[in-house]
């Protein structure tokens, strides 16, 4: 039974998303418990699966008993299995906390909600463990047109702004689809490993180089890499709560470990550092995207935009740290994965929960707020200190390990980037405490002049968990890096990198 839980990281959501939409023919309250049961079984089945990989190793799991290349297989190792945990965590955590505010936003269609909710996991996890670059595009569409539909379900602008995302993210994801079938046509085979065998006994290497750039730029565009973002501040911004605090903190960071995991398992990092010799290029590229997204952050006056803003430039953070080429860059990469993943579902919810009582995210409207809701703001600070890099929170240790990845290659520019785009933060964050803590409130802001008051325990528990876990993760820092991402890099052929 137990060499079957890989299955059921997939299975189980995959099923239980079609059992949620008949659900909400009989009994529209069964579709919430339906769902918690399912991303319950998918999160104790990650947590399973990766104590399997640290005791065993590397986990092949064949679909229907084809062996690969024919068959499709999933491949587990200590970087897709805490990422698949990563992914269930957060999926858990929000369910959770936006139980009472999807039942607002989408009182007439839970069913639908939740069954869009679990194909949109279902298709991450997937991306996150297939062994296969054709299947990897199919998982790729299941999650974007589910999270196409979350976000557009909205009112207001989320239809628009969606479609603008739509539009985008066709693009993006029909480059990758291009460079997948260029790298079929030079090499026969769609499983990873076995390209990753064939390609270095290619001597014709002018497909695999087009193939490259094609799924490169794909990846930029779906994970919204400075100037390719323009999907990102809208749709997250004007999308339903329930949906912004699933989707914000998982969607740029699962194709960034796309991009990882393609580079170095896939194309080989002599071929993408070496070969390629692009690497410094995309640094400079990220150095912009940092202080482009900090900048434009600033110009915002409120705080869903402010806070999409931040993923723009944290985005530039992994990219250019993966980029840097050494241990310490990939390091500090993949760690943010993990921590930026945690401080923006940390943010996420936490605007919500101000949202759903002040009823708006302006800033003028936030006076007096740490009054009114004080645990709620005290988690919004957890997770305004993470992503500024105070330890003990965890973004200060990822943080330390891109800036010493930075100034081993001699990037200083990135350096300094990062460090600008800290400094930023601190003046961003504060100018939102500022007006929450020091202001006096009034009522006159507030729709109808209701009573503000903290957020449901239902909201308020999983927040401050949330919160908790940032300090825990940087308390345990040293663990992480030690246990699980360094084991992640040293398994690719690393070279002289």
């Amino acid at each position: 039974m137990t060499s079957q839980i890989p299955a059921l990281i997939i299975v189980v959501p995959l099923l239980v998303s079609l059992v949620v939409s008949l659900a909400a023919w009989i009994r529209q309250s069964l579709c919430y418990a339906a769902a918690l049961c399912a991303m319950l079984v998918a999160w104790i089945s990650a947590i399973l699966v990766m104590g399997r990989v640290i005791n065993q190793g590397v986990i092949t799991y064949r679909m229907a008993g084809w062996a690969p290349p024919w068959g499709i297989s999933w491949h587990i190792d200590h970087f897709n299995a805490i990422i698949l945990i990563l992914i269930a965590t957060v999926a858990l955590i929000n369910l959770i906390a936006t139980r009472s505010t999807a039942a607002r936003e989408f009182e007439d269609r839970p069913g639908v909600f939740y069954a869009l909710y679990l194909l949109f996991v279902t298709g991450l996890m997937g991306i996150v463990i297939t062994g296969d670059i054709f299947n990897l595009y199919v998982l790729l569409e299941i999650a974007s047109l589910s999270g196409y539909a979350l976000l557009g379900m909205g009112s207001g602008r989320a239809a628009v702004s969606s479609l603008s995302y739509l539009f985008i993210g066709t693009i993006g994801a029909s480059l990758y689809l291009f460079g997948a079938g260029y790298l079929y046509i030079a090499t026969g085979s769609l499983n990873m490993a076995d390209i990753a065998a064939i390609l270095p006994t290619i001597e014709q290497t002018g497909v695999i180089q087009v193939s490259f750039i094609l799924c490169l730029i794909g990846l930029f565009m779906k994970m919204a890499f400075f100037p390719l973002h323009t999907w990102l501040p809208n749709a997250y911004t004007h999308a339903p709560n329930s949906s912004a605090s699933l989707i914000a903190p998982l969607t740029t960071k699962v194709m960034i470990y796309v991009m990882i995991r393609i580079v170095l398992f896939v194309y080989q990092p002599e071929f993408a550092f070496a070969e390629m010799d692009i690497d410094r290029v995309i640094v400079w590229l990220a150095v912009i995207a940092i202080l482009a997204g900090s900048m434009l952050a600033w110009k915002q006056e409120r705080l869903k935009r402010m806070l999409a803003y931040i993923i723009v430039a944290e985005v530039g953070y992994m990219v250019g740290g993966f980029w840097l080429g050494n241990t310490a860059g990939m390091t500090g990469a993949v760690l943010h994965i993990l921590n930026d993943a945690m401080m923006t579902l940390c943010l996420f919810l936490a605007a919500g929960a101000v949202i759903s009582r002040v009823q708006t995210d302006a800033f003028g409207a936030l006076q007096g707020v740490f009054t009114k809701m004080p645990f709620s703001m005290i988690a919004f600070v957890a997770g305004a200190l993470s992503i500024i890099g105070v330890p003990p929170t965890c973004g200060f240790f990822s943080k330390w390990y891109l800036i010493s990845g930075g100034m081993e290659a001699g990037h200083y520019a990135f350096v300094a980037a990062l460090i600008i785009s800290s400094l930023v933060n601190v003046l961003l964050f504060f100018r939102v405490i500022e007006i929450g803590y020091f202001e006096p409130f009034d009522s006159h802001h507030h729709k109808n002049g209701q009573t503000v008051r903290e957020a449901p325990l239902d909201m308020l528990v999983p927040l401050l968990v949330t919160a908790g876990l940032l300090i825990v993760m940087g308390f345990y820092a040293n663990t992480l890096v030690t246990w699980i991402v360094k084991p992640a890099i040293s398994a690719a052929t690393m070279g002289g990198l």
